[in-house]
C-alpha cells in the first residue's frame, strides 16, 4: 500500500448491488456517473496498468482532483469469462487496486477512492473470442456524487 493507506473494498453481488461493508461508500445508482471515456484495459491474467492505458488514469486523476473534489470515486475491476469465479473476483480486485494506487501516486486522496471487483459477472462483450475477452478485461471509474 502507498502511504500506509488501507483501501476501502466493497463486495458486490453479481447484479451490481452492494452488501454492507466496513467503510463502504453510500450511493444509489442515480447518484453515480460513469467516466465513460476512461475505461482501462488489461492484458490476459494481468493487473499491471499498461503504458498505453496510463494516460487514461492520468486524465481521470486530473479531472477528479480539479472538477469533482466533493465526490468519491469507485473503481470497478472486471475480467473475461476464462477462469473460475473466485480467481476472477481476486484478479478484478487486483486490477481495481492497481488503478487506485496509480491514482494515489497522481495525487488523488486515497480516502476518496474505493474499489470493487465484479470478476467475470458483468461482461460488456458477450462473444467467446479474443476480441470480446479483451473488451471485458477492464477497470471502470464511477463518480459517486455527494448526498
Amino acid at each position: 500500500m502507498i502511504g500506509g493507506e488501507t483501501p476501502t473494498t466493497m463486495k458486490a453481488n453479481a447484479d451490481g448491488t452492494f452488501g454492507a461493508a466496513s467503510g463502504s461508500i453510500e450511493g444509489r445508482p442515480k447518484d453515480r456517473e460513469k467516466f465513460k471515456a476512461f475505461t482501462v484495459y488489461f492484458d490476459f491474467d494481468r493487473s499491471v496498468i499498461k503504458s498505453s492505458e496510463a494516460s487514461k488514469v492520468d486524465s481521470v486523476a486530473g479531472q477528479f482532483k480539479n472538477e469533482n473534489p466533493a465526490c468519491d470515486l469507485l473503481i470497478e475491476g472486471h475480467c473475461d469469462e476464462r477462469g473460475t469465479a473466485e480467481y476472477n473476483r481476486a484478479l478484478g480486485e487486483r486490477r481495481a487496486l492497481a488503478i487506485r494506487e496509480y491514482l494515489i501516486r497522481a495525487g488523488v486522496n486515497g480516502e476518496k477512492i474505493h474499489t470493487v471487483s465484479f470478476g467475470k459477472d458483468q461482461p460488456v462483450a458477450l462473444g467467446h473470442d479474443e476480441a470480446s475477452w479483451a473488451k471485458n478485461r477492464r477497470g471502470e471509474f464511477i463518480l459517486v456524487l455527494p448526498k
